[in-house]
């Protein structure tokens, strides 16, 4: 196995075993629209010969905007910008995939005056000090959960292939999955199987409404203080699975995306996406964090480190030139 290895996954063919990483373009509007900015972004991500191309963190209501200029779904007016996403990155030949998010309690007042979080506890991040979100209600997490599956049906009749839910990275549906920033005592929160439980109801709701493949992106552990643990995790995924996911997309967890200070060198995320695949959870294990070379991906899965090598910076910087030394067949790679 390596990197030019077919990949058959639900209905679909991956021609390869790469994939584009969601990464934000802060290209749209600010009420989320997409731009010819974004679109130009996307048709250049899509040059790079990847099998399957993420679409950044998209917000599912305003509610869960992180940030100004973010990409939205939140309404029915975004189908026609992101229908246009969808057409570019299918005219290479690849797979598109959409990311839906809401911040949950991660996001600063002028941007989200409105925080909520399944707890009322400040959500840790690496870079900066955020405000004191409130409480979900039963009815505020009704809402939610509505909204995640409205979103994806959005993405379905854009024409997506693929749909992820973003579990990881500290923003909100990782923040449920959290014992550190859930501590519900009702039925989402006080077990992982409670603290799950939102996220395979989305799960459900979206395979009963759509066609679409649905992913996860999950923390491999939250790497904080009494955040999730590799144990937990594993047990999540377990009850995802069985809900409908099709593909692991692993990353980092609570405090945000930033390479781990203690992990140097390329792949420092592959290690918890390793635990996951040797865990024999029956589903494609996305690994990711900082692969950039022919040799590390035809290395890993060689190793059965994971299914897929989601690349973000190296493809950005330029993605024709990255086809070219990493998905020629003349590429240096291990053999």
């Amino acid at each position: 196995m390596n990197r030019f290895s077919v990949l058959p996954i639900a209905d679909h063919v991956l021609e390869n075993r790469l994939v584009v990483a969601p990464m934000a373009s802060q290209t749209s509007t600010l009420d989320g629209k997409v731009t010819d900015k974004t679109l130009h972004h996307y048709a250049n991500l899509a040059q790079s010969k990847a099998a399957l191309v993420m679409v950044e963190y998209s917000f599912v209501a305003l509610s869960g905007r992180s940030e100004p200029h973010q990409l939205g779904v939140h309404n029915n007016d975004c189908i026609e910008g992101i229908t246009a996403i969808a057409k570019v990155i299918h005219q290479t030949g690849a797979k598109a995939g959409l990311q839906l998010t809401h911040c949950g309690g991660k996001a600063q007042l002028d941007v989200c005056p409105d925080l909520m979080a399944p707890s009322g506890i400040t959500v840790p991040a690496y870079d900066r000090i955020l405000p004191t979100p409130k409480m979900m209600s039963l009815n505020d997490i009704l809402i939610l959960k509505q909204q995640f599956v409205d979103a994806a049906k959005r993405v379905e009749l854009a024409g997506f292939d693929f749909v992820e839910l973003h579990c990881a990275h500290g923003y909100g549906l990782n923040q449920f999955l959290s014992p550190l920033t859930n501590q519900r005592d009702d039925q989402y929160g006080g077990c992982q199987r409670n603290r799950a439980r939102l996220v395979v109801e989305i799960i459900k709701q979206i395979k009963l409404h759509t066609q679409l493949s649905i992913m996860v992106r999950v923390p491999g552990q939250d790497l904080y203080p009494q955040g999730l643990t590799q144990r937990q995790i594993v047990e999540s995924c377990k009850y995802f699975i069985d809900a409908g996911v099709v593909i692991l997309d692993v990353s980092s967890g609570i405090g945000g995306w930033n390479r781990p200070k203690e992990r140097r060198g390329e792949g420092f995320l592959v290690e918890e996406a390793a635990y996951l695949k040797k865990a024999g959870l029956q589903a494609c294990i996305i690994g990711v964090g900082g692969i950039e070379t022919a040799a590390y991906i035809d290395m890993a899965l060689e190793n059965q480190w994971f299914d897929l090598a989601a690349v973000g910076r190296a493809i950005l910087k330029g993605p024709k030139e990255f086809a070219d030394s990493v998905m020629s067949v003349n590429s240096k790679a291990l053999v």
